[in-house]
């Protein structure tokens, strides 16, 4: 079977090369001439680990491809993906005119049946709107349109992608639905459960999925806060949480609040798709209140252990907002690390994947340094805020001694704090004494 996916970029790119993985044949799609470029070169654009691994066997085995010709993609493919942006509006709702755009290309060279899947995470509607964009420019055209939104993380897409929890299939079509089931054949022999549901009920477990997940880590980090002023330990705190079945261990470790692609545009948009159905989603608001405040408080502790932080050298480790990716769209470090500009520290930082994008943001208002301990030397303190792998295990003792003063500020809970302290630091973290 040929599969367009329209759009190269973090979910299409994934999409598409693990669907080439499962013996498809894909062709992806970008407008970006470069983009396209590096693709047929075996290059990704972005850090995603065994992605480009996976995406250079697939090439030379003949089953994926790259290209700028979305009319030539449409026409020759059966199955075609919509994997655009859609990114915050000013009001947060989400952006729709990528997907348009598409919808319009489709219709111009639509002149067979075709199942056209959304990947895109969008709004309850938008289905719909892609039908009668399609309809409106070719009134004779046979197609069906599928929801089939992706649940990849950033730092393991590819296992997110061959091992997931679940796969989300919405349409009105018994004929659609069983081609787009079809394509996952692969993932039957490891039982994966198909959810099998209508085209608005599979939009909105996209949007439910993630908002709920972004209440559980604003939820512990509230909790962490009313440890540390009571004295409890947040983590044991959320250890014993997470045994509970009906709660679960996952997205409770209490930390600087959340960021990436997905989690902040997510929960905006379903708030404004309640407040355009006459509904106030109040927890969403919430969780927007909540993640803001959190990284505010962690500049405000930062301050505070080291009595004031104007005209202070401070290094932080981590750039990018978690580990495994270069991605730094609404991170936590970016926002403490500008916060701590404007009050007249000076920033030193690391990331394993993310200089070149921080150095887009934070230009030359930071010193970029090449690993922990050139981070370290002659700094006032130092900041966990990315818990990186090689952030996990530092040599203490040589850390300490390129210090100015042994300042640890953990913004992960990495470390223990009796062993911190053992080794002579001054050792604050989130949510524990």
């Amino acid at each position: 079977m040929n599969i367009g996916v329209i759009g190269a970029g973090y979910v299409g790119l994934v999409t598409g090369t693990c669907f080439a993985e499962f013996g498809l044949n894909v062709t992806c799609v970008d407008m970006n001439e470069s983009k396209v470029n590096l693709l047929q070169k075996g290059v990704v654009p972005f850090y995603e680990p065994g992605l480009e691994e996976l995406m250079r066997k697939n090439i030379n085995e003949g089953r994926l491809q790259f290209s700028g010709n979305i009319a030539d993609t449409i026409r020759k493919s059966e199955v075609i993906l919509i994997a655009v942006g859609t990114p915050s509006l000013e009001d947060g709702s989400a952006d729709l005119s990528y997907v348009d755009s598409v919808a319009k290309a489709i219709a111009e060279n639509l002149h067979s049946y075709k199942v056209i899947v959304t990947k895109s995470t969008v709004p309850v509607g938008t289905g719909e709107r892609i039908k009668d964009i399609i309809r409106n420019i070719n009134s004779n055209c046979e197609f069906d349109i599928v929801s089939n939104p992706e649940f990849l993380r950033e730092g393991s897409a590819v296992e997110d992608f061959m091992r997931p929890d679940r796969i989300v299939i919405g349409s009105g079509s018994e004929r659609a639905s069983s081609i787009v089931r079809d394509l996952y054949r692969p993932l039957y022999i490891i039982e994966t459960p198909f959810i099998m549901t209508d085209i608005e009920t599979a939009e909105m477990i996209k949007y439910a999925s993630n908002v709920f997940l972004a209440a559980k880590i604003s939820f512990i980090n509230e909790m962490a806060n009313l440890c540390e002023k009571v004295g409890a330990n947040v983590q044991i705190v959320a250890k014993a949480m997470g045994l509970d079945k009906r709660i679960g261990p996952k997205f409770l470790h209490a930390g600087p609040g959340f960021g990436g692609s997905c989690f902040p545009k997510d929960v905006r948009a379903l708030m404004q798709i309640g407040e355009s159905h006459g509904y106030d989603f109040k927890i969403a608001r919430s969780i927007i209140e909540v993640n803001i405040t959190q990284k505010n408080h962690m500049i405000t502790k930062i301050e505070h252990a080291l009595r004031g932080a104007g005209g202070k050298t401070i290094g932080v480790l981590g750039l990018a907002f978690k580990p495994n990716t270069n991605d730094i769209r609404e991170s936590p470090a970016i926002h403490i690390i500008e916060g701590l500009i404007e009050i007249g520290a000076n920033i030193r930082v690391y990331d394993p994947a993310a200089m070149d994008d921080a150095k887009a943001v934070l230009g030359n208002r930071v010193t970029y340094c090449n690993d922990a301990f050139d981070v370290a030397t002659n700094a006032d303190a130092i900041i966990l805020v990315t818990e990186w792998n090689q952030f996990r295990n530092l040599q203490l003792e040589k850390l300490k001694g390129l210090l100015k003063h042994p300042v640890f500020i953990d913004l992960r809970n990495v470390y223990e704090p009796e062993r911190m302290r053992k080794n002579g630091f001054d050792y604050y973290s989130v949510g524990r004494s």
